[in-house]
């Protein structure tokens, strides 16, 4: 788990995928860690609609944590 979530460059990115991941570990039901997530995304970007925060969270999460790819993902601009 640490040496995937290292690579990713966003800050931001990295932050939602860890959080998630160790809410989940810790029992945190799926649907409560990702809205936490999107709280935490809107944290690193409060410019960033609910819409685009939620979407983002989900891309992020099916990409590092569903499918288990440390590829880059296009995310937000922030990079």
């Amino acid at each position: 788990m640490g040496r995937e979530v290292s690579l990713i460059a966003r800050r931001c990115e990295r932050a939602v995928v860890t959080a998630y991941r160790e809410l989940r570990q810790h029992g945190t039901a799926d649907l409560a860690a990702f809205q936490a997530c999107t709280v935490l995304y809107r944290i690193h970007h409060p410019e960033a609609s609910q819409a685009e925060a939620r979407r983002l969270v989900a891309e992020w999460i099916d990409h590092h944590v569903v499918r288990g790819s440390s590829a880059p993902t296009p995310g937000c601009a922030c990079g």
